[in-house]
């Protein structure tokens, strides 16, 4: 209904023009979007921001009328299966924000491929539920089962706008200049070792730290931001990228007990020797493996109890220990990054928005702006062009030798991580002895 407005010039008009009903104009037409309920899930390994994603997205769902009720899937795609869904819209903003500054997935994970007849009933509970929105938040395994239910769901011919929002504490996506989790785990692993760096310093030993980072040795190179001081370990850094060769590490860890008295090492859990083959899956006779074919790396310290055995054995030190942090990199509270908490909160929003002003589907990537000042943008990109495959360390970060990272990575890393706890140190001349 619209009111038609006098022409006349004159400030009293003589009568009042009534209302005629007549047909809306071009602005209020009927709006082309899609409308219909949200779907959104959570998926793979849980991290400390990955509730900021999520969260983002439910309050930019809020504002759009084409988007007229919100459900969470508990357990990614599995819950979809399950029917076991939440009400996202009727949670209060305080309970959302709470959630938000939780780490790990408030929705539950899952590791699971949707094979053919997944997808059938996937599509037969949207219809039930008119989904129209499905979001899915996870790394490149997430991307790829994102991929499958948008090819299927055209296959169907079922309208459907499906966008997968970045997840990885591996750092892995392709597309992507890094991904929310990893500059909060970066900050975990930088500040683990700054603390174990100051115990070897006071008992010193060798001490190998087994990180995650299964083909990607992002997170595992965070650990060189822990070098304050000089002298400061992790003194050795190997990384899924170069091959590893038992003879050389045993070599590097000589040189550098030799000349320091002590040695950290950062060791990432993909570490594979010259032919490809993973050190740590070596290690087992029973190789766990999910449905995206990803072997199963994190579940013991098989790893780093072989490498401190070799170096024990080889070089005949004593004191040498191993951790594997295994898990606890992934939700620790209390050390997300701030630019990964709000590079999270604001990529989750993105992808509404986008999805709900376009007519496309695909994944959200973040990209770095040139300059010396830090800043981030957004894209969309194709879910093709993320699914599945990874990426890689550069090679221009990693030194020669294959046992360190360099300025380049550093230079890269420092902005997304933040400031890190301040580390004092004597700087008192020593006393000399007494005659």
């Amino acid at each position: 209904m619209s009111v038609k407005k006098s022409t006349s010039k004159k400030k009293t008009p003589a009568k009042k023009t009534p209302v005629k009903k007549s047909a809306k104009p071009a602005a209020a037409k009927k709006s082309t979007k899609l409308k219909g309920n949200m779907l959104i899930a959570q998926s793979g390994g849980p991290t400390m921001v990955i509730n900021q994603s999520l969260v983002g997205a439910i309050l930019e769902a809020k504002k759009h009328p084409e988007i007229t009720s919100i459900y969470g899937s508990l357990h990614g795609i599995q819950g979809i299966l399950n029917e076991e869904f939440i009400n996202l819209k009727k949670e209060t903003v305080k309970t959302l924000e709470d959630i938000a500054q939780t780490p790990s997935s408030a929705l539950g994970s899952v590791r699971k491929k949707p094979a053919p007849e997944d997808c059938a009933k996937l599509f037969d509970v949207m219809k039930k539920y008119n989904i129209r929105y499905f979001f899915y938040i996870g790394g490149n395994d997430s991307a790829e089962t994102a991929h499958i239910v948008n090819e299927e769901a055209k296959k169907a011919e079922y309208e459907l706008h499906c966008f997968h929002i970045p997840k990885t504490i591996d750092n892995d996506l392709r597309e992507n200049d890094h991904t929310p989790g990893f500059a909060s785990g970066a900050r975990f692993v930088a500040c683990a070792f700054m603390g174990d760096n100051l115990d070897n310093r006071a008992l010193p030993g060798v001490k190998v730290n087994v990180v995650m980072g299964r083909h990607a040795g992002f997170l595992t190179a965070a650990s060189a931001l822990a070098r304050v001081h000089e002298g400061d370990g992790p003194h050795l850094i190997y990384l899924p990228e170069r091959p590893f060769s038992m003879e050389k590490f045993a070599d590097d860890v000589k040189k550098v007990y030799k000349k320091n008295g002590r040695c950290v090492i950062a060791v990432s859990e993909g570490i594979a020797d010259k032919d490809g083959t993973s050190v740590a899956a070596a290690l087992t006779s029973e190789v766990e493996v999910d449905s995206h074919g990803n072997v199963q790396l994190s579940g013991s310290g098989a790893l780093g109890d072989r490498l401190s055995d070799y170096i024990k054995n080889k070089l005949h030190i004593s004191r040498v220990r191993a951790d594997t942090f295994g898990y606890l990199q992934r939700s620790f509270p209390g050390v997300a990054s701030e630019v990964d908490m709000k590079e999270a909160r604001a990529v989750g929003a993105f992808a509404v928005k986008t999805a709900v002003h376009s007519d496309v589907d695909g994944s959200i990537a973040i990209r770095r702006k040139a300059g010396k000042k830090y800043q981030s943008f957004f894209e969309r990109v194709p879910l093709s062009s993320v699914a599945k495959e990874t990426r890689h360390m550069p090679d221009a970060w990693i030194n020669k030798a294959g046992n360190d990272v360099n300025k380049a990575f550093l230079d890269y890393v420092k902005p997304l991580v933040g400031k890190l706890p301040t580390i004092g140190a004597f700087k008192a001349v020593r006393v000399p002895k007494a005659k």
